[in-house]
């Protein structure tokens, strides 16, 4: 490495420009590992982003990765660029606990087949980021080990339930990280924090490995600093599985071109009129605008869109997914894997599953487990669940009529920036207003992406979501690729770059 260049410099680049460092030999992927490792120590004490740290194998694959690339092997695009992961995703011989207490110290036997696309690429894995137990919340305020703070301010949130892989990416801390997004738990985090969000149509990542909220709204996805990062990250863990029974069989798009073509001369797109309420703050609002002047000004058309039936999406949701989560969860019994609470007075099998679930499970939880078996129990089952997927239908017929006349659909991602730490704890309605404008992509398997659209109040970050249609998520990585470059443009740099510094102890 270079006397003029350090890793202090390089961590700050995007995963892209890390990737042609060590092409280019300017710095070896061990010396990179162990930048990363560093930053983590210096700052993660006040984040808490990081459940778990992978520091032995993660410089393993590191230094497998220096030697292959010495010995002129072809590697792939990220080889020896480092990664974090949601602890939601298990990995073989790593903790995963789902930020739950009831999983405290589970390790599972297998990775899970994004992980394993991870590994077979070279990526050393830093470790796994912190969430909302169960991917149950908007703030990772839920999680059994404490929340996640905002890299911009740490008195407030940095959104959810993928708060911990965001702040890590905005932090520094790592150059990628892996979210998962059930009703916008990478976007929304991502729209908080300045960083890139990318909720993939559904069934092109595998689910295989994921533990599972809501099996039909659950998806992987990728969290970095770029759109071009996210791009490279989406292609890599992109693909048919069939251990899936719901993967797509379709090859894996071109992202990176798309994202680096910065082209949206003749694009359609379309503004959500049932997504700009009054909810959404005026400085949230303001930075959107702004946006899609760029866009416009670029070549693209901006038309407004009505989906009339989004109105009723955040309760469709709210239905379903704890539907689901009480089904899902069920096996979590004290039996066969992780906590069991054993009682002292009549230590039957049913009594066990009752102190394990009541001593393992949050509040939260607890809450959507029972919503949902409500809604899921005789003689309310039609006139709940059921009507709640009749509602997610028309979501997707709103969609289908949308993207016939636009390429794309666009919407502010949160109607807020990021707000304090425990300022919605205790009103759950307030908290799930949150995934107002990211839930209807759940509920209809479309792709959608968060991009940074400038700084709103209190000098905090918004972000601007795009939404394609099924299997076109090129077009996100298009119109997302391009205002990236024109807003960097106009802000002389990466939104990021106006962040706070961060040290142990130091309040923005």
């Amino acid at each position: 490495m270079s006397a003029s260049t350090t890793t202090s410099d390089i961590i700050r680049r995007s995963a892209a420009a890390q990737a042609a460092a060590l092409e280019a030999g300017e710095v070896s992927s061990e010396e990179l590992t162990r930048a990363h490792f560093g930053r983590i120590a210096a700052v993660d004490g006040d984040l808490n982003a990081f459940l778990h740290l992978n520091q032995d194998e993660a410089l393993t694959t590191a230094r497998d990765v220096d030697a292959r690339r010495a010995a002129g092997e072809e590697l792939p695009a990220l080889a020896g660029v480092p990664i974090a992961v949601k602890d939601v995703v298990v990995t073989e011989g790593q903790p995963t606990t789902a930020g739950s207490k009831i999983l405290q110290g589970w390790i599972p036997p297998y990775d899970a087949t994004l992980v394993t696309a991870l590994r077979k690429a070279g990526l050393p894995i830093l470790g796994k980021t912190n969430m909302d137990e169960f991917a149950m919340g908007s703030s990772t305020e839920s999680s059994a080990y404490g929340p996640t703070r905002n890299p911009w301010d740490r008195d407030r949130i940095p959104g959810g339930s993928g708060g911990g892989s965001a702040a890590a990416v905005g932090s520094y801390e790592a150059p990628l990280a892996i979210g998962t997004d059930t009703g916008g738990s990478i976007r929304q985090p991502g729209a908080v924090t300045g960083t890139v969000g990318v909720k993939p149509t559904y069934g092109s990542v595998s689910r295989y490995g994921l533990i599972a909220m809501a099996s039909s709204l659950d998806q992987a996805g990728p969290v970095t600093r770029t759109v071009e990062d996210s791009a490279l990250l989406h292609e890599l863990i992109a693909g048919h599985d069939p251990h899936d029974s719901t993967s797509l069989p379709d090859p894996v798009g071109d992202f990176t071109a798309a994202a680096r073509s910065k082209d949206v001369k003749g694009l359609r797109i379309g503004v959500i009129e049932e997504l700009e309420s009054e909810g959404f703050a005026p400085e949230v609002r303001a930075r959107f605008t702004e946006s899609l002047d760029q866009l416009e000004r670029a070549g693209a058309e901006i038309v407004r869109v009505a989906c009339p039936n989004f109105t009723y999406a955040l309760g469709a949701y709210y239905l379903i997914m704890p539907s689901e989560a009480s089904s899902n969860l069920a096996k979590f019994d004290g039996m066969r894997f992780g906590l069991r609470v054993i009682p002292e007075d009549h230590p039957t099998a049913e009594n066990v599953m009752k102190a394990t679930r009541g001593a393992g499970f949050g509040d939260e939880v607890k809450r959507r487990i029972l919503l949902g078996t409500y809604a899921l129990s005789a003689g309310y089952y039609d006139a709940y669940y059921g009507s709640a997927q009749k509602v997610r239908t028309l979501v997707q017929r709103d969609f289908t009529a949308a993207f016939s006349t636009v390429d794309v659909l666009a919407s502010p991602t949160s109607p807020t920036v990021a707000f304090r730490l425990g300022e919605k704890v205790d009103d759950p309605m307030a908290m799930y207003m949150n995934d107002i404008a990211t839930i209807p992509a759940n509920l209809a398997g479309t792709p959608g992406i968060s991009v940074p659209s400038g700084l709103a109040e209190d000098g905090l970050p918004a972000g601007i979501q795009f939404l394609a249609p099924a299997r076109a998520d090129e077009r996100l990585y298009r119109v997302g690729g391009a205002l990236e470059a024109l807003l960097e443009d106009s802000w002389g740099g990466p939104l990021l770059a106006k962040a706070p510094e961060l040290t142990n102890g130091a309040q923005r």
